[in-house]
C-alpha cells in the first residue's frame, strides 16, 4: 500500500502543484478566504468528492467514506488564510493581491490535503471508516478558525476520534519531517495597554506627567514575570513589539500605546500571569501620577501532541520516508490554533521540511521572501495519505 500511495501521489503531483501555485498567487486574509473557498469547492466538484461548506463562512469539510464508514473516523486539517505581507519573491506565481501573501505556507497545507482527498477517494474501497478533511479559515487571527470550526460542529456527524495536521518548516530540508510528543507549542496571548499622563513641553517636565517614562518602568517591571515569577521549568516569553509615543523631540505626549505577546506552556500560570501583569502595570502607573488601561486578549492554548497518536504517526513517517528523514523537534514558543483541536481530542501536529539551502530557499516564516521547495508537496500529500489510511486499517 505504501508503494501504491506513492504512485497515486506521483500521478496527481502536477495537479497538486498547479493548485498550490494558484493559491499562492491568489492569497486572502483570515476569515476573508471567499475566493479560496470557491476554488477548493470547484476542484472538489471536478473530482466528484462530496463536501459541506459554509463553516465559519469559508470553511469546508470533506468526508471520504470507506467501507462501514461509521466504524472509525479520523480527521486531517489544512488551513487556508494568508498574511498582510507584501511579497518580494520573483516567481511566476507571485501574489497578485498586493500586500497579501502566503508567507506561512498555508497554500502548501491546503494543496496537500486536497491531494490527500483525491488519493483517499481513489482508495476508499480499500479501508473501513471515514476520513474527515477540514479546510479551515482564520488560523492567523484571533479567536482562531479552529475554535470556531469546533463550535460549528466540524468534528461531529460523524465524530472524529483523532486529528492530524502538518505545518511547513523552512529550517528543515525538503524530504524530512519532524515530530515531538507532548507539549510542543506555546499558548499565545496578546497584551495591549495604554499609559496616560499629561503631555507638554519636553523642556518643562515638572509641569507634565510623562507617560513615556512611566511606560519604560512598566515594561521593565513586567519582565520580572519571566525572570522572577515564572515557575521553575515552565517555558515563558513576554515580548513587546509595538510602542507608540506620538510626541516629538520637544513634546511629551499625553499617552503611550503598547502591544506585545505573552506565551507559556502552563495554563494555571497563564491565568495567574494575566492578573499579575494587569495589577503591576496599573499600580505602577498610578504611583507615578498617571493611569494605565491594561487588557490581555486571550489567544490560543498550547499545542499538545497526544503520545499515542504522535507515536503512531511518527512510526508511519519512518516507514514511508525512511527513519533517516524523520527528526525529533525542539519545543517552540510560537503559537498555532491547531491547539484547539488538541485540547478537544487526541491529535498530532508535525512539521514538513520545505527548505533547500542549495537552491537558496531559506527564508523564514512570515517574511516577504518566504518560499518552499515544491518537492515538499509530494512528501506532505503522501505522508498524510499514508497516516490516515493506516489509522483506518489498524
Amino acid at each position: 500500500m505504501k508503494d501504491r500511495i506513492k504512485q497515486l501521489v506521483s500521478n496527481n503531483a502536477e495537479e497538486v502543484l498547479e493548485i498550490r501555485r494558484h493559491l499562492h498567487a491568489n492569497p486572502e486574509l483570515s476569515f476573508k478566504e471567499y475566493e479560496t473557498s470557491k476554488y477548493v469547492c470547484g476542484v472538489l466538484d471536478k473530482w466528484g468528492i462530496p463536501y459541506k461548506n459554509g463553516f465559519v463562512e469559508t470553511g469546508i469539510v470533506v468526508h471520504i467514506e470507506g467501507k462501514n464508514p461509521s466504524s472509525k473516523v479520523v480527521a486531517l486539517r489544512g488551513d487556508m488564510d494568508a498574511l498582510p505581507i507584501l511579497e518580494e519573491n520573483d516567481v511566476p506565481y507571485c501574489s497578485k493581491n498586493k500586500g497579501v501573501m502566503h508567507a506561512c505556507g498555508h497554500d502548501v497545507h491546503t494543496s496537500c490535503v486536497m491531494g490527500v482527498a483525491k488519493a483517499l477517494n481513489e482508495l476508499k474501497d480499500e479501508f473501513e471508516g471515514t476520513v474527515k478533511i477540514i479546510f479551515q479559515p482564520g488560523e492567523e487571527r484571533l479567536p482562531g478558525g479552529a475554535s470556531l470550526m469546533i463550535k460549528e460542529g466540524a468534528l461531529e456527524n460523524p465524530k472524529a476520534s483523532s486529528i492530524v495536521g502538518q505545518h511547513v518548516l523552512p529550517e528543515l530540508e525538503v524530504g524530512k519531517v519532524g515530530f515531538r510528543k507532548g507539549m510542543y507549542m506555546a499558548s499565545a496571548d496578546e497584551v495591549h495597554f495604554t499609559v496616560k499622563g499629561k503631555g507638554g513641553h519636553a523642556a518643562l517636565p515638572h509641569y507634565n506627567i510623562d507617560p513615556v517614562l512611566i511606560t519604560s518602568h512598566i515594561i521593565v517591571a513586567l519582565q520580572q514575570l519571566v525572570s522572577r515569577r515564572t515557575k521553575p521549568g515552565v517555558p515563558c516569553v513576554l515580548s513587546f513589539g509595538h510602542v507608540l509615543a506620538d510626541g516629538a523631540t520637544n513634546v511629551i505626549p499625553d499617552e503611550v500605546r503598547v502591544q506585545g505577546t505573552f506565551r507559556t506552556m502552563d495554563e494555571e500560570w497563564r491565568r495567574e500571569a494575566h492578573v499579575i501583569m494587569k495589577k503591576m502595570a496599573e499600580e505602577m502607573a498610578s504611583s507615578m501620577g498617571g493611569s494605565c488601561d491594561f487588557r490581555v486578549d486571550v489567544g490560543y492554548p498550547y499545542v499538545y501532541n497526544d503520545e499515542a497518536v504522535t507515536e503512531f504517526a511518527q512510526t508511519k513517517a519512518q516507514e514511508y520516508l525512511g527513519a533517516e528523514n524523520v527528526v525529533e523537534l525542539d519545543m517552540r514558543m510560537t503559537g498555532e490554533d491547531f491547539s484547539f483541536y488538541t485540547h478537544h481530542m487526541p491529535g498530532c501536529f508535525y512539521r514538513l521540511g520545505v527548505g533547500n539551502k542549495a537552491k537558496g530557499i531559506t527564508s523564514g516564516l512570515h517574511t516577504s521572501t518566504f518560499n518552499v521547495d515544491e518537492k515538499c508537496l509530494e512528501v506532505g500529500t503522501g505522508l498524510m495519505t499514508y497516516i490516515a489510511f493506516e489509522q483506518l486499517t489498524q
